[in-house]
């Protein structure tokens, strides 16, 4: 084997799984086809949920200063995130570039193999490893791994080439992407609807401005080349009367609104994460995120399963838990296009959700929607109120190292949280000591209503996700364990 796992893409879903499957201790490679990055960024910022991420594995101060917000957006109706639980707030501005050159720093100082100018031409799976041709710098050459992952982007070669089915709609629209200078402009953070369309225009660090223009009834194009700037000034003017014409364009893109989910992340020892898996309309910023998010499901996983740590069929819960995720934003991104993006017909539904939207409980359920903390797994193991969701972040008393549950998954291993000083339940988590960490502190400073009130223990998988929690039968605690973690040893 040349790599346990082949990963094509060095984008931000393809440099977070080979950081994640590094840390699990798996030799992985990484295939891109592009010589460098290009600088440019479709994605702006993180949800809550991938900021949590992030932090959860020392990420964060590598970004620099973060400006948050806690103010977002469902189709152009505000939506308000400080409803929500959490350490973190929405990160606004952090470019796509910014966030692929973090990730790309992190994997490699974890020891990943990036080799750019490397375009996959074709693969084959074999009974116990999966083989690419590639074309590099030194010519045309085959490697193989165990698994191979593709997270190559919406055209993706690796899911064509495997075989895996991705129905959904086609683009009914076209609209444009433009990052300028030389202009200003009132900003239109979460868009403007108008006569004949929607203009959103943000400001973005180094004096340059985020437009998206879209005019309503303008057929997508195949597009071999970008459009250019005088197209997207052209329609900037028909929209609002505005000449923006002047300004100078620092990178011009289009995009539509297909929605396309594949049937199945994995095909036996080939798997899909991020866009390879999922495109649609780039509502709320949801795309980048759910993409990282993909990968950090997976990683831990198949690092596991590679290692010998855990079978096989623990891939399986990749395709089950993020599969139901991919369906819930494929339907959301659909609908906010429709309240966005639709004309004066869709009016008094707009009307409607603003008057709902005010009510506390439905706030939230939409900010939860779209910032990714809404997300729960369906884990057979009791009915705790945490089981299958993630632990917002919990100060913790009584241990001299960990002050924190999200500093106790730093290392990406299982953490079974002792929050009441059992030893006897600690012992009965000795054989995976190898794998899980065990910490016996004290809850401090918990919200009225939390969860974890009255919970004695809690079992984190290395994603921050409840496997297991008590009060309950601590008998239970062993399967849980080999569940997610393999048999004991």
């Amino acid at each position: 084997m040349d790599a346990q796992v082949i990963v094509v893409g060095a984008g931000p879903a393809g440099m977070m799984l080979a950081g994640e499957l590094r840390l699990a201790g798996a030799d992985v490679i990484v295939l891109e086809k592009l010589a460098a990055r290009t600088g440019e960024s479709r994605g702006l910022g993180f949800t809550a949920r991938t900021m949590e991420i992030f932090d959860q594995r020392g990420l964060l101060p590598r970004f620099g200063d973060i400006e948050v917000s806690n103010v977002g957006h469902f189709g152009g109706l505000p939506v308000d995130f400080a409803v929500l639980d959490g350490a973190h707030q929405a990160a606004k501005t952090i470019p796509q570039s910014a966030t692929e050159t973090v990730l790309e720093e992190w994997a490699t100082q974890l020891g990943a193999d990036i080799r750019r100018s490397c375009e996959v031409l074709s693969l084959t799976e074999k009974e116990d490893s999966v083989e690419v041709e590639v074309r590099g710098p030194s010519g045309v050459h085959t490697l193989r791994a165990d698994y191979l992952v593709g997270c190559d982007g919406g055209r993706s070669t690796i899911r064509k080439a495997a075989g895996f089915d991705f129905p959904g709609t086609a683009s009914t629209l076209e609209m444009f992407l433009a990052d300028v200078k030389g202009i200003s402009l009132p900003p239109r953070m979460i868009g403007e609807t108008l006569p004949g369309g929607m203009v959103m225009v943000g400001p973005l660090p180094g004096g340059v401005t985020r437009l998206i223009v879209c005019e309503r009834g303008t057929p997508p194009q195949r597009r071999e080349t970008p459009p250019t700037w005088q197209e997207v000034a052209d329609a900037w003017q028909r929209l609002t009367g505005d000449d923006i014409s002047h300004a100078e364009p620092v990178w011009v893109s289009s995009f539509g609104d297909a929605t396309r989910l594949v049937t199945e992340y994995r095909r036996g020892r080939v798997l899909l994460a991020g866009d390879s898996a999922h495109i649609h309309l780039p509502a709320g910023g949801q795309g980048m995120n759910t993409s990282i998010q993909d990968a950090v499901n997976l990683g831990w996983k198949l690092g596991a399963v590679v290692r010998g740590r855990a079978p096989e069929a623990l891939l399986d819960t990749y395709h089950a838990e993020r599969h139901p995720v991919g369906q819930r934003l494929m339907m959301n991104t659909r609908a906010q296009g429709l309240l966005f993006l639709s004309g004066a017909e869709v009016q008094p539904l707009r009307d409607v959700l603003n008057e709902l939207i005010a009510y506390p409980e439905v706030s939230r359920h939409f900010a939860a929607m779209v910032s990714g903390l809404e997300i729960r797994y369906d884990i057979d193991g009791g009915s705790h109120p945490l089981l299958g969701r993630r632990l917002p972040d919990v100060r913790l008393t009584g241990d001299k190292l960990v002050h924190s549950s999200t500093d106790a998954l730093q290392r990406a291993r299982g953490v079974l949280l002792d929050l009441s000083d059992n030893a006897g339940l600690r012992r009965r988590a000795t054989p995976w000591q190898d794998r899980v960490d065990v910490i016996t502190a004290a809850a401090a400073d918990l919200p009225a209503g939390s969860p974890l009130e009255g919970t004695t223990a809690v079992l984190l998988r290395p994603d921050g996700y409840v496997a297991w929690a008590a009060p309950g039968s601590h008998a239970d605690l062993p399967m849980a364990l080999e569940r997610w973690f393999g048999p004991a040893r």
